[in-house]
């Protein structure tokens, strides 16, 4: 059995990735996506694990028996490329990492303590201490937390916020969270996105992106947030309409913003704008590099669940957690 692996972040890993996979098999690694290369391996791959997989990779790739997306995102694969019967996987790990990054987010922006750090490294001590103009920053105890999907990054973080004393709301596609069970105040449908963002303090976006979800938030939408509302999207960047987006923070339509998830992505190298837009020039957003579940602890467990995978199609079991679109 010949492994293709295509996804960076695996690399770190490389030892245990390759002891847990099946007696006589060959893992063939690439640092970077260069799909010439990684087509020109494909020919002979039983599996080939990646976040990406295009049109070219699929023909190349004849006897593709498993595809294995090393997260949890299926947005960038040319299913209809792939023949019928080669498997799609996915893997998850990464709550635990996203739900630190929304806690930390939702502290950072409703304390103000980004604002701070940007008025210190000015020698200026922005606070109400010095400042009667400056409101005392609010605290996450009694702060109302809406989710925009309420899948595995929801929950977790969900739990999480509880135990600073926050309220809790969340929409979803289908509206089928157990509200009284997940300690919610009410859960609906997407139907109720707009009383979710006029009730809310701070939005966590996490909901995937498909025909139905893409562009859901814009100028209306982040008006109901308000002036004092935070906005925190690590889902996919075009849940949240660009413009609408930029245009609110820099008016103060609403007060920050924490964006891990963007409008374009960079080279192999890492270089390249996030968007068109000059958002790198606002003082009231974090940016990140589509980090927040970037960690260790996310990556070892992706690499115990695609090689329980490899195995299984190894020996003729069920593989887990197969993905097709609807």
């Amino acid at each position: 059995m010949k492994v293709v692996v295509g996804d960076r972040n695996l690399l770190p890993h490389r030892e245990l990735f390759e002891s847990g996979l099946p007696s006589g098999a060959t893992a063939s690694w690439h640092r970077t996506f260069d799909e010439s290369a990684i087509v020109a391996d494909l020919a002979d791959a039983d599996v080939y694990v990646g976040g990406r997989f295009t049109a070219a990779m699929a023909a190349a790739a004849p006897k593709l028996r498993l595809l294995h997306v090393a997260g949890a995102g299926t947005d960038n694969v040319a299913f209809a490329a792939l023949p019928a019967d080669t498997l799609v996987a996915n893997t998850f790990h990464h709550e635990g990492s996203i739900a630190e990054y929304i806690v930390s987010a939702a502290l950072m922006l409703r304390r103000g303590f980004l604002r701070h750090d940007r008025a210190l490294r000015g020698d200026v001590w922005a606070t109400s201490v010095y400042d009667d103009a400056i409101a005392q920053s609010r605290s996450m105890r009694g702060a109302r937390v809406g989710f925009v999907g309420f899948g595995h990054i929801g929950r977790r973080s969900w739990n999480l916020l509880r135990a600073f004393g926050s309220e809790g709301c969340a929409v979803t596609g289908r509206g089928d969270p157990d509200a009284p069970a997940e300690g919610l105040a009410w859960a609906g449908d997407n139907t109720s996105l707009l009383r979710l963002l006029t009730e809310s303090d701070v939005v966590v976006v996490s909901a995937p992106l498909n025909d139905h979800t893409r562009g859901m938030i814009g100028g209306a939408e982040l008006d109901a947030l308000g002036p004092d509302g935070i906005l925190i999207n690590v889902g996919r960047g075009p849940l949240v309409r660009e413009q609408p987006l930029y245009d609110a923070l820099a008016s103060h339509r609403i007060a920050a913003a924490a964006i891990d998830v963007w409008y374009s992505y960079p080279d192999a190298g890492g270089q390249g704008a996030p968007s068109a837009l000059p958002f790198r020039d606002l003082p009231n957003i974090l940016m990140t590099p589509h980090s927040s579940g970037v960690t260790d602890h996310t990556f070892v467990g992706r690499v115990g669940d695609i090689t329980d995978n490899i195995r299984r199609l190894d020996t003729g079991q069920t593989v887990l957690r197969t993905v097709r679109p609807g």
